[in-house]
């Protein structure tokens, strides 16, 4: 008699630094046992280009009640449609799925911790509900404390660094600008005693005091890097990429550039898929990179390619020092022996990613948990450097300049940066491999379902 199999949503938050983890997530969860069918939701508005299964994970739409391609006025426009639509159709999927008979019927909800209301609709329907945190414990840790009122700059908690107002996340700092964001960020924690589990994007050794505290109060799993297998352990065959690309990356063209390089010379710069540079900001780092002199990869945005001073794309021309691209897949760039820097934004996916490649960086951040992640690349990790911006909020091309010789050069500074890159590196595979305190959660999460 065939095994029943225990069917399994996840809903994550529809932009591609939410979905990845959560997809690699489910991958890990499928290479642990057969007895599971995984559906990977997402919008209507996203599901047209994409392919209907990654793997053995489903891909299927629910109504989000956006067009394709429609643009909204800002990310908060589109989150109050998503929580006004989605809720509905994930009660109505569910009540679907119960009719197609028992293989089919879910038993879990896996859902970013962006959406604590699909924990209502799980127990609603008789299913269980675990919310997966995309960011660190510590940054989440920050929202809890700000709702508890016991968030204090002046205050060392459970492993936290001591933190300036410049170290907070933005919409923390900046509240009322960003007080739609920060009600959402907030409500994470809402009805999170009433969840069977709490996933989290990180591992045990990263934040051994917050993770630790975090578990006394929730059923906290964590269950990080959540990066494809074959850059890490080989544990599950073929699992070369996220398998979900909302932007077209130039990979072959980008890894046939590193091979010709030397071991440690190249600057990787890109800070995401979601940043929007100031024209300023823009001239600043072209400036810096003729500086250098050094060979770099630039990652700019379509969009952005216009911000480009003139006089910089004559210079790399002519010099040849320089790749600039419209995206490229960051994994293989990370995991290119010729990167020797990472400059980025900080957002927690590419901070992860370059702690499981060993590659060392320089932050700019922006806005939400960036400038925590940087401080934490900096001061607690000691796998970075901060660059500091002027009166205008602009990071200067001699400041990052700085920043830049600092990581990429020899001396006292980069050597011990390289050596901490390489104990993260180490500390991050350690962790997702068998035995491993990530693969021992994920392993305890699948006994209890099986």
């Amino acid at each position: 008699m065939a095994t029943k199999k225990t069917h399994i949503l996840i809903l994550p938050y529809p932009s591609q630094g939410h979905i990845n983890p959560m997809l690699q997530f489910a991958k890990r969860l499928a290479s642990k046992s057969d007895n599971f069918i995984f559906t990977l939701l997402l919008p209507t508005s996203q599901t047209k280009s994409i392919t209907p299964r990654i793997g053995s994970i489903n891909i299927q739409p629910i109504s989000d009640g956006a067009l394709e391609g429609q643009n909204f006025e800002s990310a908060e426009a589109y989150f109050r449609q998503f929580r006004s639509v989605v809720p509905g159709s994930l009660d109505e999927l569910i009540r679907r799925e119960f009719d197609r008979g028992d293989e089919f019927q879910p038993k879990v909800i896996i859902y970013d911790s962006f959406l604590p209301w699909a924990l209502d609709v799980a127990h609603g329907n008789g299913l269980d509900g675990a919310p997966f945190f995309t960011q660190f414990c510590s940054v989440s840790s920050l929202y809890f404390l700000y709702k508890e009122g016991k968030l204090s700059s002046s205050e060392l908690l459970y492993g936290l660094p001591r933190l300036e107002p410049r170290d907070l996340p933005s919409f923390i700092r900046d509240k009322e600008s960003s007080s739609c964001l920060l009600e959402m960020l907030v409500d994470q924690f809402s009805n999170l005693d009433k969840a069977e589990y709490v996933f989290f994007n990180t591992f045990d050794k990263l934040e051994s005091q917050m993770v630790e505290w975090m578990s006394s109060q929730w059923p906290v799993l964590t269950v990080g890097p959540t990066i494809p297998s074959m850059y890490l352990d080989k544990y599950i065959e073929d699992d070369t990429s996220y398998g979900l690309n909302l932007f077209k990356p130039n990979r072959q063209t980008c890894q046939d550039w590193l091979s010709e390089r030397k071991s440690g010379s190249v600057i990787y710069v890109s800070f995401g898929s979601m940043a929007i540079l100031e024209q300023d900001q823009v001239c600043e780092i072209a400036q810096c990179l003729e500086n250098l002199q050094t060979h770099f990869i630039w990652v700019v945005r379509e969009t952005e390619m216009t911000k480009l001073p003139t006089e910089f794309v004559e210079w790399n021309l002519r010099s040849g020092l320089g790749l600039v691209v419209t995206w490229c897949n960051q994994l293989d760039v990370l995991a290119h022996e010729a990167v020797g820097c990472f400059v980025t934004h900080c957002g927690w996916n590419s901070t992860l990613e370059a702690l499981c490649f060993g590659v060392p960086m320089v932050g700019m951040p922006n806005w939400s948990d960036q400038p925590t992640n940087a401080k934490f690349v900096e001061d607690v990790w000691g796998v970075g450097v901060r660059t500091m911006e002027d009166e205008n909020g602009i990071v200067t091309g001699l400041e990052l300049e700085k920043c830049v010789r600092a990581v990429l050069e020899k001396g006292e500074k980069g050597d011990e940066i390289r050596r901490n890159a390489e104990k993260m590196k180490d500390w991050a595979l350690k962790a997702i491999e068998i035995d491993g305190s990530s693969d021992c959660n994920i392993v305890k999460f699948v006994s209890g379902l099986t």
